[in-house]
């Protein structure tokens, strides 16, 4: 079988020209790969970095492989203090300048040996291995092929040990195509120890190697449980005593795809969610176990558990465990031949990614954001936040909006990642707080049976305005507080003056956001007026604007001070309490709202 990496995220550490060309010449075989190098020699090509290190330790922690065109040294002492255990680590790999030698240091057994191979491959090096298994056996039991998982009760260690001994070992091939394996001239039939590939949870060996053969088929009336559906099929796996690493997929009819038990039970299992439309099924009548004319009548196929497994295990597929019923639901699994390459198999859910950037200074955009883009096909936004985060734009496809078209912006976004193509809707600040992920929720529940059904929705936060100004003053959020937007574009004047009047009554400290337009200055004047009805001219203020990006400003002031033309749309407002303070340390002034501990 084919070692897949490609389908792997890699991060490329180059800190010289020289070593960026060697990182363009790996990307070229690894293809989902980004090159991280210094500032002052990066193109529009690569990711730039300040320091290598905190770059480097994050892509450590979020388990993904790192290739250092470097000195072995810098990637060991780099990382030293955040490795944990072989089980856990992602692979490293280091690269000699002089293109020579690929060094696997780290994660040998979860990628970093096929890796290696390959590069050394590529770049006509020589591949340093100092994994026994690998120098000695050709190959590690626990790290097999794409699509392969080894169970974790497998004693790894005793028959790797027994095969570098030359102690005589037996090969089980039960399920899938065990040629990766078979091919290498290792095993004896007499061996007492067996390594056993097969898809059964009560295999025996003293090493079992699961493929990916079996598919899960599932079907469900509108509305059925969740746990009714799950619950189903962990009792028809155990009974038939079918392993769940072997579970390639969950397979159902596409009309189903915005059903919450089918979602929940893909999600369950951790495995994709391949979907079929009823064309597509009919074409499985014929080996169906259990037709259904009241299915037909519903939907057009005469069967969706059992058809949507045969279809997704392949025309060589058997039907292992006929369909079961169960309170408004049904599953069956079909096993295929050999392992199943799920990007080939029906139709699957895109990710859309709302992603709030904060400000837009790479410090403050959080890890999950950065991969989120970093992975997207398509950056949809606002022309400023998309520029803004352009140095992750890499192989992306921009879809660039002005301001006000937010609608048109958000269906955008939802029509590419209904198409199966992973979609990060780029938002300032954080994704839920005046941003865009409200509009995405709302266009879904008034379009509830679109292509959208096929889009999974993830809402992954950043810093917002009122935090980044809040962090710079000192602690102005100390105690409660709110936030109220003066625009008046989607909310009546009236609505936004009772929400004002009702925090500043209750003493709440209040962040003012999208307070002026150059033709909008009449709500800012009427909010300040309001406000000094409950706050007196002593009242700390904060006017912060484009805090974390370049240009920047913030005043700290009080509100008989507060100069009404220096605010505009980029600027945040944080009115303090009636206990909020000014205090002087370090230079500096700051500004708190103290909650109520006694010094």
């Amino acid at each position: 079988m084919a070692i897949n990496i490609s389908k792997r995220n890699h991060a490329i550490i180059a800190f010289t020209k020289p070593a960026v060309s060697i990182a363009h010449e790996i990307k070229t075989i690894l293809n989902n790969c980004e090159i991280y190098c210094p500032e002052d020699i990066a193109s529009q090509e690569e990711i730039s970095f300040d320091k290598a290190g905190p770059v480097i330790r994050n892509l450590f922690t979020q388990k993904i492989p790192i290739i250092g065109i470097c000195t072995t040294g810098i990637l060991i002492r780099t990382l030293a203090p955040i490795i944990s255990n072989k089980d856990e680590d992602p692979p490293v790999l280091a690269v000699s300048i002089d293109k020579s030698f690929v060094i696997p240091l780290l994660g040998g057994h979860r990628g970093a040996n096929k890796i290696g191979h390959l590069i050394a491959t590529a770049l006509s090096a020589n591949m340093v291995s100092t994994t026994s298994s690998e120098a000695i056996i050709g190959f590690a039991l626990d790290d097999p092929p794409e699509g392969w998982s080894v169970s974790s009760e497998s004693n790894i260690k005793g028959v790797s040990r027994a095969l570098i001994n030359g102690s005589p070992v037996k090969l089980n091939v039960e399920a899938g195509d065990g040629s990766w394996a078979e091919r290498r001239n290792l095993w004896n039939e007499s061996g007492e120890i067996e390594v056993t590939l097969s898809d059964k949870s009560d295999a025996l060996g003293d090493v079992v190697i699961h493929p990916k053969t079996l598919v899960v088929g599932v079907g469900c009336e509108r509305g059925a449980a969740a746990n009714d559906l799950i619950s189903l099929t962990e009792k028809m796996l155990k009974k038939h005593k079918l392993a769940l690493e072997s579970i390639a997929c969950i397979a159902s009819v596409d009309i189903k795809a915005d059903e919450e038990a089918i979602r929940a039970i893909s999600s369950h299992f951790g495995v994709p969610l391949r979907l079929f439309d009823v064309s597509r099924l009919n074409q499985e009548t014929l080996r169906l176990s259990n037709p259904s004319e009241i299915v037909f009548r519903e939907i057009g196929c005469y069967g969706v558990s059992e058809g949507a497994a045969l279809a997704a295990a392949g025309t060589n597929a058997t039907l292992v465990v006929q369909k079961i019923k169960g309170i408004g639901v049904t599953c069956a699994v079909a096993r295929s031949s050999d392992v199943i390459d799920i990007e080939k198999v029906g139709r699957g859910i895109g990710k859309l990614t709302i992603a709030g950037i904060g400000p837009g200074h790479n410090d403050w955009i959080t890890p999950r954001v950065q991969k989120a883009l970093i992975e997207a096909k398509h950056h949809v936004g606002y022309s400023l936040y998309i520029d803004l985060v352009s140095r992750f734009k890499k192989h992306a496809q921009i879809h660039s909006f002005p301001i006000g078209e937010e609608t048109d912006r958000a269906k955008k976004a939802l029509d590419l990642a209904s198409r199966g193509e992973d979609t990060a809707l780029i938002c300032s600040g954080d994704a839920g707080v005046y941003g865009m992920a409200s509009l995405i929720f709302e266009l879904l529940h008034h379009n509830p049976n679109n292509d959208w059904r096929f889009t999974e929705i993830l809402v992954e936060p950043g810093i917002t305005a009122m935090q980044a100004a809040a962090a710079r003053s000192g602690a102005p959020l100390g105690h409660d507080f709110c936030a109220i937007s003066l625009s008046d574009l989607l909310t009546p004047w009236l609505v936004i003056q009772n929400r004002l009047k009702a925090a500043l009554e209750t003493d709440f400290v209040v962040a003012l956001y999208n307070p002026a337009a150059k033709n909008r200055r009449l709500p800012i004047k009427k909010a300040i007026k309001i406000i000094k009805k409950y706050r007196n001219d002593s009242c700390p203020v904060i006017l912060g604007r484009c805090i974390g990006r370049e240009n920047e400003k913030l005043i700290m002031s009080d509100l008989g001070s507060l100069e009404l033309e220096k605010i505009d749309m980029l600027t945040v407002i944080i009115v303090g309490n009636s206990e909020t303070q000014f205090q002087h340390r370090s230079g500096r002034p700051f500004i708190y709202t103290p909650r109520g501990y006694k010094p």
